[in-house]
């Protein structure tokens, strides 16, 4: 849905990996469930992220023709 703009690490802010559009993947019971106007959202620190596939990559091909 969104994201921030940086990370910080010992007050120095770099940029994240994670992107608009990029598939994740997190473990069961990371990060924090939150509720906005009976919206549901989640939210996720980068290095709770196990996997991440970029929105950029093509789709992988069909063996089937």
């Amino acid at each position: 849905m969104a994201i921030g703009a940086a990370r910080l690490k010992k007050a120095i802010a770099s940029p994240l990996d994670v992107k608009v559009g990029d598939r994740i993947l997190f473990g069961k019971y990371t990060g924090n469930d939150i509720n906005i106007d009976d919206q549901e959202y989640l939210i996720l620190r980068e290095e709770e992220i196990l996997v991440k596939r970029s929105a950029e990559l093509p789709k992988r091909a069909s063996g089937k023709k």
